[in-house]
């Protein structure tokens, strides 16, 4: 299966195809399709075992593409149990798991868990709603070709009643790793060892799922996590420091974050933040990323820089407050983790995520960082490296540390 290239190129048309469709190898859903199986900041909720953590409450046959189905492998669309990580409650989420054709190793086929890129904050837009994934099959392919189950959650609140709480770490972290629980139920022939590989929004669930192993993911074995373009940082964006100069694919990114951090702060007022043709096509500009082109298109000179600049300096540093607040990195991560930047990234700039990186060495992790030159957003060319380094951790290569140097 290839992996196809989503560079951020100029232009309006494909800055709202791909500049926030972070998804490697977004393949098109005309593919032929066959049937394979009060207002307080965020707070970690305890963790406490759940009995519900992993478990797989309904299954169906998952439709995806031809090449997954040619490879021999079987897919299935799962509803599983997980945590909020707003407040501690139970949740159920969706989500996909694909086995891999053949007999399992001794000691069970090992498994990765894929962080989808940003799709959108409604339930149309859970990836296991397209035989692509939108997109994200181009993650799961390279695994299920070398033999592993791979798991791809949809994150709590696409595709289920909840909200969708976009780049919430802990509530992303807990959807990652009980994805690996409702795998191993799934497929019984499962390894207790994982990683997780995500990208863009995934790349900050993947990252999040590092710090989260060991208290929360008791029972498993982690080997590491690879993060490419991940959004461990991004409260640089807005700050009353500077005068606030979104680019267009930041601009397009501002309603998904102000919806997602509405969800811990009900004071929010999104008119602090958005103004003209914004605010007048904000139902437009929350739905999924690339449904309803033609009206974004359309939007196409009407958007201007001031249009999501924050009405107040106070505003821009309540923003800036609630951003650093989920911030990466929050603790030390429990394995070795994997870093890629394009260096023409206009979406999450790479020096937010040198800085997240080198506060993370401060830390003590164990980080093989890498700044790509000249390559954009969810570069597709990044994706084979970062599925070499998870196959590595796996075969017990020591993890490569470039902290320090």
């Amino acid at each position: 299966m290839t992996v196809r290239s989503s560079r951020v190129r100029a232009g309006w048309g494909v800055v709202v195809a791909s500049a926030l469709l972070v998804s490697v190898g977004c393949g098109s859903d005309a593919s032929p399709d066959v049937s394979v199986t009060d207002n307080a900041t965020t707070t970690t909720p305890p963790v406490e075992s759940s009995a519900q953590r992993g478990v797989v409450f309904d299954s169906e046959p998952f439709t995806s593409t031809a090449e997954v189905a040619a490879s021999g492998a079987s897919a299935v669309k799962i509803l599983y149990g997980s945590t909020s990580g707003i407040d501690g409650r139970e949740t159920q989420v969706s989500g996909t798991v694909f086995t891999p054709p053949g007999t399992p190793p001794e000691g069970g086929w090992p498994i990765v868990s894929i962080g989808h890129g940003t799709t959108g904050i409604s339930d149309d837009c859970a990836p296991s709603t397209s035989p692509t994934l939108f997109g994200t099959i181009g993650l799961v392919a390279p695994f299920l070709d070398s033999g592993y189950v791979v798991a791809v959650s949809d994150f709590e609140g696409l595709g289920t009643p909840d909200p969708h709480p976009y780049l919430q770490p802990d509530t992303a972290a807990f959807n990652v790793i009980d994805a690996v629980r409702a795998a191993r139920n799934v497929v019984p022939d499962t390894s207790t060892r994982w990683a997780t590989l995500g990208l863009s929004q995934g790349g900050q669930a993947s990252w999040a799922a590092a710090e989260e192993a060991d208290a929360y993911g008791d029972g498993l074995e982690f080997v590491g996590a690879a993060n490419l373009s991940p959004a461990a940082d991004i409260s640089p964006i807005i700050s009353s420091d500077s005068e606030v100069n979104l680019s267009l694919p930041q601009q397009l990114l501002l309603p998904y974050v102000l919806e997602g951090l509405s969800l811990t702060h009900s004071e929010l007022e999104r008119t602090d933040y958005v103004r003209g043709a914004f605010e007048q096509n904000y139902d437009l500009l929350t739905s999924c990323l690339t449904s309803r082109a033609t009206e974004k298109l359309g939007l196409v000179g009407k958007v201007t820089p001031a249009d999501t600049r924050p009405a107040t300096a106070e505003d821009a540093d309540r923003i800036h407050a609630w951003l650093s607040d989920v911030a990466l990195p929050r603790q030390r991560a429990s394995g070795p983790m994997y870093v890629v930047v394009g260096t023409n990234d206009n979406l999450i700039r790479p020096e937010w995520t040198e800085a997240a990186v080198e506060r993370a060495c401060a830390e003590g992790d164990v980080i093989e960082f890498q700044a790509r030159p000249g390559e954009g957003h969810a570069d597709g060319a990044a994706v084979p490296g970062a599925v070499a380094w998870v196959k590595d951790r796996f075969a017990g290569v020591p993890a490569p540390n470039t902290c320090g140097s």
